[in-house]
């Protein structure tokens, strides 16, 4: 007689309407300017039993940044920042996941931004125990942030201030608030 077990890995699909990827940055020195892209897509394959044989994917659609300003969303949209008419996409493929300690895990991979890829790594807290919906079906979430320098992905417009200093600064947080739903 065999036994059957359930697989360790299980496929996992973004859920769009209940995740947010947000990042800031600092505005004349002074102040944060957060915003968000709201359309992010992806999967994540995940390994219960090892996690380092997990693997994230996922992708950002760059024209639907919002900042909550029209006119400086269609600069971020231009050829200065993002040039969403030549990189429409942002995107993040995992090359090492490793748990760090109770409830944290890191993801490394390669950030794809106007067309510069970087290997970024992602610390990433809350990964919850599946629960299921109401729908039928099961879902995880997480939350996970990084560190980047937006001038090493191309984005390298700025105007000095009169005062000294820049505009915009040169470090963004990303922040990922992410729900999946097992496919």
């Amino acid at each position: 007689m065999s036994t059957v077990t359930a697989p360790a890995t299980t496929t996992w699909n973004i859920d769009p309407a209940h995740s947010h990827a947000q990042f800031k940055v600092k505005h004349m020195m002074i102040s944060n300017v957060k915003g968000e892209f709201t359309a992010l897509t992806g999967t994540l394959k995940y390994d219960s039993e090892n996690i380092a044989n997990s693997l994230v994917e996922a992708s950002i659609d760059a024209s639907t940044i919002n900042t909550r300003e029209p006119q400086r969303d269609t600069h971020l949209k231009s050829a200065d920042f993002f040039d969403v008419a030549k990189y429409p996409k942002l995107t993040f493929k995992s090359t090492r996941v490793a748990k760090k300690g109770e409830g944290e895990v890191e993801v490394a991979g390669d950030l794809t931004i106007h067309g510069v890829t970087r290997n970024v790594v992602f610390e990433v807290e809350d990964l919850t125990a599946p629960t299921k919906d109401p729908w039928g079906g099961t879902r995880i979430g997480l939350s996970a942030t990084t560190k980047i320098n937006r001038k090493e992905f191309g984005l390298g417009w700025n105007a000095a201030l009169e005062t000294g200093g820049i505009m915009v600064g040169e470090e963004v947080t990303i922040t990922l608030d992410v729900e999946f739903v097992k496919a």
